[in-house]
């Protein structure tokens, strides 16, 4: 028999019959609700032939009947009192389970987060998806069915949701666009890594977002709850619709401090870092320019994370300062990496080989941070090698840069446009959804197989934007992204290894070789990284200008 724990104390799963009691009862479980009316199937028995055997083994049993599709708020009221008043752990079951996960997740809607209503669901087997708007409703059906519809609504108003708006308002000034973002603050995130190396002030990587949303769109200050596609409905915290003809999905990832152990505990203190937060930068550069020697470890969670070159970045930049200031020598660094090469496409390495032999650094491969203990300066790794049994080591630091896992936001994973992975599901050259085609994604939250960084969506804005025109025109998708994606890695103060490459680590340089050599550490690339990207960030990229973006013509091969 079938059974999927949504809680310790509950489980669901289809109909049983009398003879499956006594599987229940050897698995612990003391009572049983059956949400199925008698009658429904020619092979089902009857509410009461359960109850008799579920008694005989000292189970006790409720009959909660629900008719498919039909489940009112005083079913979920009564399944609730039901599970407040039978001894636990309690089984529940319909014909395949759904009506007794939908009247939990009902009876759930004031106690838990919607996203752990639906994260819950969906690891058991059942999409909630279809009843979201009752659940952020408290449970209850609501009774409008709009708040507000748009021609183009755009969920994240982060590096990818404004060039593309703005890409969009370039393109036709008059389409009635909505960007959805709860945020107040806009970061330049690629910043970051400079403020941590005592180069940029934080003040440079912030701006408000009310300065940044286009002229002419609305900016909605809200976060999304869930999505409802089929009715081309996206609900907010609160249960307000917003409807749209068509929608671009770009929230971003997710930073999951919370998947290391003791981390969050001791962030900002106990010489406990991380470039990935904008608060917690400065302390980077606090700790590299007071420390004299001792171990500095420097961690790479499993892909995929946002910049992959971003955790090294911050060892070159660190490495460099203590070479300048003569304690190199005193400095034991080490690079503790969850995935098994220096950086992904080969061609870059050797350039950062010599930086990490100057700099005297231990590279430590397939060492995935697990675990964080501040006040003893104890860091501890998962360490799985190929063909080798995991291994749990414990190291001392006196400073740790530490990366999180990232994943796709979870109002995004339990979502009927994720992937199996979590991810937004999208063809990878047109960004369009593979499901639903009037639905498009762009930046770290799809699943297209590129380096997740802001140059990867400066190039993908236009290409969406391109492409909702033509489907607005009734045209097929005509511009397709190539994955390209940009990470210019920091290797010294002054000097830079630009790395440009597509799909499958294909080089993709942006200037001629004689001008700029990206596998070769170069002051011009420096001088391009501090001085003339954050302006095109902030005043080309959002605002529509699409400076070396221009939008590749489809091939028929990516057809």
């Amino acid at each position: 028999m079938e059974k999927h724990e949504l809680t310790r104390g509950l489980s669901v799963g289809p109909q049983i019959t009398a003879e499956d009691i006594d599987t229940l009862a050897a698995a612990g479980f003391r009572s049983i609700i059956c949400n199925r009316p008698d009658a429904e199937g020619a092979d089902q028995p009857n509410h009461d032939e359960i109850a008799r055997a579920a008694s005989a083994k000292g189970l006790e049993f409720r009959y909660i009947p629900v008719t498919p599709g039909m489940v009112t708020e005083a079913d979920a009221e009564q399944f609730a009192s039901a599970l407040t008043t039978l001894p636990g752990p309690t089984f529940a079951y319909c014909r395949t389970g759904t009506r007794s996960t939908t009247l939990w997740s009902l009876s759930q809607a004031n106690d838990r987060p919607l996203t752990e209503i639906l994260a819950r669901t969906k690891a058991a087997g059942y999409d909630m998806n279809g009843v979201a708007r009752r659940i952020a409703n408290g449970g209850k059906t609501p009774t409008d069915t709009a708040d507000a519809k748009f021609q183009i609504v755009i969920v994240g108003a982060g590096a990818g949701g404004i060039a593309v708006a703005s890409s969009l308002k370039a393109r036709r000034a008059d389409l009635e666009i909505a960007i959805i973002d709860p945020a107040d603050i806009h970061y330049y995130q690629p910043g970051w890594t400079m403020v941590g190396g005592g180069i940029f002030e934080p003040a440079q990587t912030a701006k408000t977002m009310g300065s940044l949303i286009p002229h002419g769109v609305k900016w909605i200050k809200a976060a999304v709850a869930a999505f409802e596609p089929e009715n081309n409905a996206i609900i907010l915290d609160g249960c307000r619709v917003v409807k749209y003809d068509r929608l671009v999905v770009c929230p971003g990832l997710k930073l999951d401090w919370a998947g290391i152990e003791g981390l969050e505990e001791t962030l900002g203190r106990n010489g406990v870092t991380s470039n990935y937060r904008y608060d917690l930068a400065p302390y980077t550069w606090q700790l590299v320019s007071s420390m004299k020697e001792g171990r500095a470890l420097f961690t790479q969670p499993p892909m995929p994370i946002k910049c992959a070159g971003a955790p090294q970045k911050a060892m070159y930049l660190s490495g460099d300062a203590w070479f300048k200031r003569g304690v190199l020598n005193k400095i034991d660094i080490q690079f503790m990496n969850a995935g098994g090469v220096l950086f992904g496409v080969k061609d870059y390495v050797p350039a950062l080989m010599k930086y990490v032999e100057k700099y005297d650094a231990t590279l430590n491969f397939f060492h995935k941070l697990v675990a964080v203990d501040g006040q003893a300066k104890t860091a501890t790794f998962e360490v799985t090698k190929p063909e080798t049994e995991t291994q749990t080591i414990t190291t001392e630091f006196d400073m740790i840069h530490v990366v999180p896992p990232q994943t796709a936001p979870d109002f995004i994973r339990v979502s009927p446009l994720a992937d199996a992975a979590g991810w937004v599901d999208v063809d990878q050259a047109t960004l369009r959804h593979k499901t639903y085609d009037n639905i498009w994604s762009l930046g770290d939250v799809m699943n297209a197989p590129n380096a997740k960084t802001a140059a990867a969506a400066r190039k993908q804005a236009p290409t969406v934007a391109e492409n909702i025109m033509s489907d607005l025109m009734g045209k097929s998708a005509h511009a397709q992204y190539d994955g390209y994606g940009s990470c210019p890695l920091t290797v010294e103060r002054g000097k830079i290894v630009l790395a440009e490459f597509a799909y499958g680590g294909v080089l993709k340089p942006s200037f001629p070789k004689w001008l700029l050599d990206g596998t070769q550490p170069t002051r011009a690339a420096w001088f391009l990284k501090e001085k003339l990207l954050p302006p095109i960030y902030w005043k080309a990229m959002l605002r529509g200008h699409e400076w070396m973006a221009k939008p590749e013509p489809l091939s028929a091969k990516s057809e």
